[in-house]
């Protein structure tokens, strides 16, 4: 028999030991810090999608610093944004996050909003990334679910070793029963449980013999059963269109000025009909301007 489920009364069985082990072995990130202000969180959830902590602290800090507030990158507008973005991928974050900073300055006074249903009506702000700010900048009782904590669930709760390809109803439920109730204690939960799926319960060499939870894991209980549902493809790179679109931004990143079509085409180092696609795909996401007359650059 598997372990048995921590779900309801029986949740302080995982929040102790979870939080206990959090406070010896918790990385330092200057988003954690009690100074950090509610901006600077947003930016770093925003930051932290599908992209690791190394590549996004350098760009975060000097994101910081150039752009304290909302207002700073509101005023400063999509171009700069993407270039100081760098090489973070998915450079519409970038644009998302401008979005978001221009109706922070214009419908909030230039603060970031503390509810979690107000944060979900901002440009490009999705359900995870609200009650990620409204839990770790603001201490509000929010559930907060991204793949690390979806990971563990699945684990310690399922006694399967990896979750759904997509969110579920039935996970969502699962996480909502799990928060304890007291607001602060809501919050060290969040951020233990996605601390845990980053550096220990991984998802290609868990190190179980590290975990707090060990003992209370339904998938150790039952012996690690491998994964049986469809195999996980890790995500094709080389010949994209997103290399091609990634290739394209750089290079408009670094000119001094627009650049000829055929400059462009060239930069993304596609066949020419996968670079005009790409070409027309930044054009129509705003990641690009101009014309075949004019030159093609980041947005103004």
């Amino acid at each position: 028999m598997g372990a048995p489920s921590p779900v309801g009364g029986a949740t302080n069985r995982l929040f102790d030991p979870l939080s206990a082990w959090y406070a010896r072995t918790a990385r330092d990130l200057p988003w954690r810090d009690a100074g950090c202000s509610p901006w600077g969180v947003l930016v770093s959830e925003v930051m932290l999608q599908q992209t690791p902590v190394a590549r996004v602290l350098p760009v975060w800090r000097r994101w910081m610093e150039q752009w304290p507030t909302p207002a700073d990158l509101a005023a400063a507008g999509p171009g700069e944004a993407v270039r100081a973005w760098d090489r973070l991928g998915y450079p519409r974050r970038a644009l998302r996050l401008v979005d978001a900073a221009v109706a922070i300055r214009d419908l909030h006074g230039g603060r970031v909003p503390a509810e979690e249903e107000v944060l979900r009506s901002l440009p490009g702000i999705g359900e995870y990334t609200a009650a990620a700010v409204a839990s770790f900048a603001f201490g509000r009782r929010a559930v907060v679910v991204d793949t690390n904590v979806r990971r563990v669930q699945a684990r310690v709760v399922t006694g399967v070793a990896l979750p759904a390809p997509s969110y579920t109803a039935a996970e969502r439920r699962l996480a909502t029963g799990l928060l304890p109730e007291d607001a602060a204690d809501s919050v060290q939960w969040n951020i233990g449980l996605m601390e845990l799926g980053a550096l220990v319960c991984t998802a290609r060499a868990p190190r179980c013999r590290e975990c707090p939870l060990q003992a209370e894991c339904a998938w150790v209980a039952a012996g690690s059963p491998a994964h049986d549902g469809p195999p996980r493809r890790g995500q094709k790179w080389a010949g994209t269109d997103r290399q091609a679109r990634g290739r394209i931004v750089q290079a408009l990143r670094e000119a001094d000025g627009p650049l000829p079509r055929a400059e462009v085409l060239a930069a993304s180092g596609a066949p020419e009909a996968q670079a005009e696609r790409c070409l027309a795909g930044l054009l129509e996401d705003g990641l690009a301007e101009g014309d075949d007359a004019t030159g093609y650059a980041l947005p103004t």
